[in-house]
């Protein structure tokens, strides 16, 4: 009888198996990635996803012979994602985005109290409110919230940043210049 490496898998499936499939294309992939992101970290990453991707949709491939240019895809298919996102919101740096920053000072920060919070929070336009109490207060998950709300994961992103931004304005507008202190 032939040994079964996992549950319902046999050694014809070996070709299949997540290990192998890593030991065999993951070189393969980094080094294609590091091609299209010129970053170790990034290349690094994104193989990762890559694989990721494989571990929860691999198992609707038929023709195991396509594995290899399903896994190149899908790689180019998450840069692709990556540099809309980044294009979507840039990283900048922080001595550039001076100006944009919320008028809260460090020492402000200490002065704000919970109750200060919540009634900033309570003030929030509802579109915001309630993924930023979810996140925040109830400590959910990107994912958990996009189910409660029935929006996307993208949304619910876009939806605690600018509603962080919203209660920032709030809360600066609230804060209290500490004794002694300077804005």
């Amino acid at each position: 009888m032939a040994p079964i490496s996992r549950v319902g898998q046999t050694p014809a499936d070996k070709n299949f198996d997540f290990e192998s499939l890593v030991d065999k294309y993951y070189v393969l992939l980094y080094r294609f990635a590091f091609s299209l992101t010129r970053s170790e970290a990034d290349a690094s990453d994104l193989t990762q996803q890559t694989f990721w991707v494989w571990a929860s949709k691999g198992h609707q491939i038929r023709d195991r012979s396509k594995v290899k240019s399903w896994l190149f895809t899908t790689l180019r298919r998450e840069f692709l994602k990556l540099r809309r996102y980044e294009g979507q919101f840039p990283q900048v740096e922080l001595s550039e985005a001076g100006p944009e920053l919320p008028a809260l000072w460090p020492d402000g920060l200490d002065v704000l109290e919970v109750g200060g919070v919540l009634k900033a929070l309570a003030q929030v336009d509802q579109v915001y409110h309630a993924p930023l109490a979810l996140f925040y207060v109830e400590e959910m998950s990107y994912q958990e919230i996009a189910e409660i709300l029935g929006v996307p994961i993208g949304t619910v992103q876009s939806r605690l940043y600018r509603g962080k931004i919203q209660l920032q304005r709030l809360l600066a507008k609230t804060a209290t210049v500490p004794v002694g202190g300077e804005p």
